[in-house]
């Protein structure tokens, strides 16, 4: 760790923050060339197992940058859950999962380790400079850039130029405070506490939940397995607890106990870690504010329940590293940035919407919720069809409807496929390498998957690629359902690409650096060739 009491008087990004959100992007950035000064408060990683869950979305985005290897090697994949009402089970969920897939729907793994490998990730990047034990103190916005007043670990007081501030500090955003800036949305009264302890067992990877339990009548309880046999347990506390008198180890070790009992573990166990949360619903109107950017959770707070807090702010960050990247590096006006707020809000708004119903079922705010959740866990008892209000829809990419990077579809042929600002599917393909997937493909440039069984590219697709010599990275990939893959194409062997997009033959898909499909052309080697003006619009024209 860089103990180096002195700061660059100048740097070109400035993240404040260095959780998962602010390393990740870190991280990003000097995959596209952008040197960066992350500055953070804490000593080191965190403590506790805070967030736990990774989305695939977000082992996608950590894939970008190799943090996807270990995080997979020490994590717990899972695919599903289960609900009880008192002692009985009435839910088993799973989700969506292809064996062809690249990672689990979900992957269970404490917060620490995301740090430790996004920063690992960051440092191999080079170009990014983590200072611990140092804390914004001011924020001075101009017209060209930001001023950050800093202090350091031995008290000493610096100033830093920046010419672009991202706001990665957390619920308490200093950044924010300093802006006068104001979340907007709601709180929930309902706490649970957070509980971590270490015991051996053989239980699968599940999502466990817990209502009314014989263990703890009245609470909701839910479990996850973590690396290194340790249990994550959130629990209810009733409205007239003293949330200082339930986080005391003699007041939570008891409950704790008592559930293990009721659910058949009894391996020894020790408590490691115990905080105290309560649902919030919030966001920031906009995310850009001149040459201040906020992500994470300085920009928006969602309850956990669908595990949508850490996820959207890594999904947060893989939508700012390349359009960061290129206003910085001139390619693109920084009008673009603007699409990175009004996508992210529409995001989080989306998010926030799925976690306030989940939240009013988890912990319900006023007796009448209570009623509602009472009813339908009874009947749920009974009634198949009711059992899908009990399980709080998990996290998954948003669309971005309505994005100004979304190009209008000039062809109405389309059955099925992704439209534009919606995400890529994934498939499993061959290329020169062996078997990889698409998604591997994403994340440092734009991307072309033209669909053809001929092998050679035909002059108005190649045009494409010979006009973006002075803006943005533009790869083209042919995707073949036959032949031998070589540098430039991949073989669809099972078929899973061209189903997935919809494609014909001459079809063309123009994917974003996040993984974002960006426009899609039916015949595209038989136009004049719009799309080789896409990228000049979407980039320096929009207003």
């Amino acid at each position: 760790m860089n103990t180096e009491p002195f700061l660059p008087a100048h740097v070109p990004v400035l993240i404040a923050g260095g959780g998962p959100v602010g390393l990740t992007l870190a991280a990003l950035l000097a995959n596209h060339g952008v040197s960066c000064l992350v500055l953070e408060a804490d000593a080191s990683w965190c403590e506790g197992s805070r967030a736990i869950c990774l989305s695939r979305r977000s082992l996608e985005i950590l894939g970008w940058v190799g943090a996807d290897r270990p995080l997979c090697a020490k994590g717990l994949p899972w695919i599903g859950g289960r609900s009880y009402f008192r002692g009985t089970e009435v839910l088993h969920f799973e989700m969506p999962s292809d064996p062809a897939e690249r990672f689990a729907p979900m992957v269970n793994i404490q917060q620490y380790y995301i740090e430790q490998y996004a920063h690992a990730a960051a440092v191999r990047a080079g170009g990014v400079d983590v200072r611990w034990s140092t804390r914004v103190s001011a924020v001075r916005p101009q017209a060209d850039g930001v001023v950050v007043d800093c202090q350091t670990e031995n008290g000493r007081t610096h100033s830093v130029r920046a010419d672009w501030l991202v706001a990665c500090d957390g619920g308490r955003s200093t950044v924010r405070e300093q802006l006068g800036l104001q979340l907007e949305g709601m709180q929930y009264e309902g706490r649970y506490v957070i509980v971590d302890i270490e015991q051996d067992t053989r239980r699968r990877v599940e999502r466990l939940a817990w209502f009314d339990p014989p263990s703890n009548p009245g609470s909701t309880i839910l479990m996850h397995r973590q690396p290194d046999n340790i249990w994550r347990i959130d629990y209810q506390v009733a409205d007239h607890e003293d949330p200082a008198e339930a986080v005391k180890p003699e007041n939570v070790l008891p409950r704790v106990q008592a559930h293990l009992d009721m659910i058949g573990e009894t391996a020894p166990w020790k408590p490691l870690w115990i905080s105290i949360y309560n649902a919030k619903c919030l966001t920031l109107p906009r995310y850009r504010h001149g040459r201040v950017l906020f992500a994470g959770d300085a920009a928006h707070l969602v309850p956990i329940f669908g595990v949508r807090g850490l996820n959207s702010g890594l999904d947060d960050a893989g939508n700012l590293a390349w359009k960061l990247a290129l206003v910085q590096g001139g390619r693109a006006a920084d009008a673009l940035l603007d699409s990175y707020s009004s996508e992210r809000v529409l995001a989080a708004r989306e998010n926030i919407a799925f976690g306030a119903k989940s939240t009013e079922f988890m912990a319900p705010p006023h007796h009448g919720f209570a009623l509602l959740r009472q009813a339908a866990l009874r009947l749920a008892l009974v009634e198949p069809g009711v059992r899908s209000l009990i399980n709080p829809r998990q996290t998954s990419a948003v669309e971005y409807l309505d994005s100004p990077l979304n190009q209008p579809d000039p062809d109405t042929s389309f059955v099925g496929g992704p439209r534009a600002g919606m995400p890529a599917p994934e498939a499993r393909l061959r290329t020169w390498q062996g078997m990889s997937h698409l998604t591997e493909l994403f994340g440092n440039e734009f991307v072309a998957l033209y669909f053809s069984n001929d092998a050679q590219l035909p002059n108005a697709v190649q045009r494409v690629v010979d006009s973006r010599s002075d803006a943005a990275a533009l790869r083209v990939i042919r995707v073949s359902a036959e032949g031998s893959p070589d540098l430039h194409s991949v073989v669809d062997e099972l078929g899973q690409a061209w189903q997935r997009y919809g494609a014909m033959q001459g079809t063309l898909y123009l994917i974003r650096p996040d993984g974002y499909v960006m426009g899609r052309w039916r015949e595209a080697a038989s136009r004049s060739m719009d799309i080789d003006r896409v990228l000049e619009r979407a980039l320096k024209d929009l207003s």
